[in-house]
């Protein structure tokens, strides 16, 4: 099988703590594994298999995350957003991250390859 990967992509514009950045990472990913799992086993399994590759890159604003989680969604790629609840640093509501897969890396690629790191 090809390349298996998650990618997060989390709003550098809020700059949250260093703590509450790995949180919503960490929702994002469980979130994301989540929808995968009712989607493709095998790929699961491949990416369970293969050291479960996570990328973690810059999302300018909200808006930009809505835009990935819309073509996502439209081209079949397990994805879920990020609303935090709202207990520390952040409004409740506030979309933080976008969880991505785990999927075929070219597919996810087609949309994030511009992106930074984080």
């Amino acid at each position: 099988m090809d390349e298996v990967k998650q990618v997060i992509v989390v709003r550098k514009d809020l700059k949250m703590g260093a703590g509450k950045l790995a949180a919503q990472v960490a929702h994002a990913s469980m979130l994301s594994y989540a929808e995968a799992q009712k989607k493709d086993k095998e790929i699961i399994k491949a990416w369970l298999d293969s050291g479960q590759k996570k990328i973690v890159l810059e999302g300018d604003d909200e808006k930009m995350l809505e835009r990935l989680y819309k073509a996502f969604q439209y081209e079949k790629v397990p994805c879920a957003l990020v609303n935090d609840a709202g207990l520390t640093q952040l409004p409740p509501g506030t979309t933080t991250a976008l969880g991505i897969g785990p999927d075929l890396a070219a597919k996810i690629d087609k949309f994030t390859k511009p992106l930074k790191l984080l």
